[in-house]
């Protein structure tokens, strides 16, 4: 796994774009497994939006938001969100990457904003970096993710080092290292939306279900509006 440390408490958002708050939602297991109940089972990543029962869940104030503004601020919104799950049938993988991509509600050229996409029906554009710098993103851990069953992998710092073009990612990966995010249920693992992360496939496939939410702070420029959750 590299150089990184390996207690997961080792980690803090200060130093590393990522740390683990234990057991920071646990006692609303229930309640997000029952905002989701409706969705369909088995699927690899559905992306979410007007789910009214997550929005206090996700909200500044609400167990999972507060997460994000202690670190954003107390006017930081949840912008988008995403329900992963791993199973023995949808037992897939992610080569190492950054995320590049905003949800947005309607399409608004603009420069330093593209290409433009569509996935699952709901409108993406690339922003500038500096945007998505000044965002992070919560996963919250709904099973058990020892290290058999797929946890996220960060290099820990990497979101310093801007836009990574794809042939330097080795050398950065050399640099800062790669650390598995294990993680029990009702854990959240903060991280900085532009860390490097992956994900392999799980050793031992089994239900992992993971609400990643991300958040940011202002509005968008030029009549942009975020497409919310």
């Amino acid at each position: 796994m590299g150089s990184g440390p390996r207690d997961a408490d080792a980690l803090t958002f200060e130093r590393d774009g990522a740390q683990r708050f234990g057991a920071a939602v646990r006692a609303v297991l229930s309640d997000i497994e029952e905002a989701i109940a409706q969705l369909p089972a088995d699927q690899a990543g559905i992306r979410l939006h007007g789910i009214g029962a997550l929005r206090p869940l996700l909200a500044p104030s609400g167990p999972i938001g507060s997460i994000a503004a202690s670190i954003l601020g107390a006017q930081c919104r949840a912008v988008r969100a995403i329900l992963f799950d791993k199973t023995p049938a949808t037992n897939w993988s992610l080569s190492w990457h950054q995320d590049r991509t905003i949800a947005v509600a309607q399409r608004i050229d603009m420069p330093g904003y593209g290409p433009w996409t569509v996935k699952r029906g709901l409108l993406h554009v690339a922003p500038p970096f500096e945007l998505l710098a000044g965002m992070v993103t919560l996963r919250v851990h709904l099973d058990p993710v020892p290290a058999t069953n797929a946890p996220l992998l960060v290099a820990p710092g990497s979101h310093r080092f801007g836009r990574i073009a794809e042939g330097d990612i080795p050398g950065v990966l050399r640099q800062c290292g790669a650390f598995a995010c294990t993680a029990d249920a009702g854990d959240v693992w903060l991280y900085a939306t532009p860390i490097l992360h992956a994900s392999e496939a799980a050793a031992e496939p089994r239900h992992r279900r993971v609400l990643q939410a991300d958040f940011a702070a202002g509005d968008l420029p030029g009549g942009l509006q975020w497409l919310g959750v």
